[in-house]
């Protein structure tokens, strides 16, 4: 089994009838959920969904109270399943990790072996943190484009919402694999540090974002990764070559997009949606070893805003508000 400490800090979210309680706590080792491996958190990150968790109405968390962090990585304490052992390093994210099981923003973890990812050679705890759910996705969406038929030197791919998390780790990793990356963003202080990842231009939100009378425009991109929804997936839709693809993996532009069929009869188009929490885990597994191989980003490690469990209120508030630029990661324990 392992030794587990008797007690540990964990952030704690408490849902009460008009408000939410938030903040460190210490727990004891009954507070810990079911499952057969218990880690030794090291790193986690801060996510929009992390954010909704933590908000009165942000309908994410489904216990209460809850642990929150959607993604966390560390050491093996005890394992009851024989494919881990004290002092494996891994990592996890995805399934109902900070939803509706207690996540990352502990010292420590339990759980099921099958949510448990070894960490691949070449990534340390903080790497592997500085991807999380959103370079996880970003590999989703790079590989679900290549499975439909997107190569280098087919012509620009696109992907809004480029100065996130997400969209940072999505122009580094296609500029790593050597596409001619175009990036959408509202911010233009950003523009110059998206083209040191690789982006090849960037262009303004107001682009990605433009009404249009025509159900069809000319054919400008190879393939895209749409991190924004709402407003942004009719611009793609209209504006792709015949038969690429845009993968949707984000919807902080809104939930809700009107478009005509004609781009998918006429010319063949594809839109697929990304789905990080439900990705099985053998496949979960292979990508995470692709993200420490040949899928990893441009810039990873770099870019970073560093916190402990004593600052995630305040990190949790900036990103569902918007104000956060990048990756956040939470040190967890030294």
């Amino acid at each position: 089994m392992g030794d587990i400490p008797g007690s540990f800090r964990a952030y704690v979210v408490e849902h009460l009838a008009d408000r939410v309680e938030r903040g460190v706590r210490t727990l004891s080792r009954a507070d810990l959920p079911p499952g057969e491996v218990t880690v030794r958190v090291t790193w986690s990150s801060v996510n929009y969904k992390d954010g909704l968790a933590a908000t009165f109405d942000g309908k994410v968390a489904r216990i209460n109270p809850l642990v929150p962090g959607i993604d966390l990585a560390g050491e093996v304490v005890a394992s009851d399943d024989p494919t881990f052992k004290p002092g494996d390093r891994v990592l996890a994210n995805g399934y109902e990790i900070g939803v509706s099981h207690h996540g990352g923003y502990a010292e420590l973890a339990r759980l099921p072996a099958d949510w448990v990812v070894p960490q691949p050679a070449g990534l340390t705890d903080r790497e592997a943190m500085a991807l999380g759910t959103a370079g996880f996705t970003a590999g989703l969406s790079v590989e679900a484009l290549e499975a439909r038929g997107l190569k280098r030197g087919a012509g620009p791919v696109l992907v809004t919402g480029a100065a996130g998390g997400l969209g940072r780790l999505a122009v580094g990793l296609l500029a790593a694999r050597g596409y001619e990356v175009w990036a959408s963003t509202g911010k233009p202080d950003q523009a110059e540090r998206l083209r040191e990842l690789g982006a090849a231009e960037v262009i303004g939100r107001e682009v990605v974002t433009a009404d249009s009378p025509k159900p069809m425009e000319s054919g400008r991109w190879a393939g895209a990764i749409d991190t924004v929804g709402g407003p942004t997936l009719p611009y793609i839709l209209r504006t792709l070559r015949p038969f690429a693809a845009v993968a949707a993996c984000g919807n902080a532009g809104g939930i809700e997009f009107s478009t005509t069929t004609q781009p998918f009869i006429l010319r063949g188009i594809a839109l697929l949606g990304m789905t990080s929490a439900n990705t099985p885990i053998t496949e979960r597994r292979a990508l995470w070893a692709r993200l420490a191989s040949d899928y990893r980003p441009n810039g990873l490690g770099e870019d970073l805003t560093e916190i402990d469990l004593d600052g995630l209120s305040e990190a949790l508030d900036a990103v569902v508000a918007g104000r956060a630029r990048g990756r956040w990661i939470v040190r967890v324990a030294g």
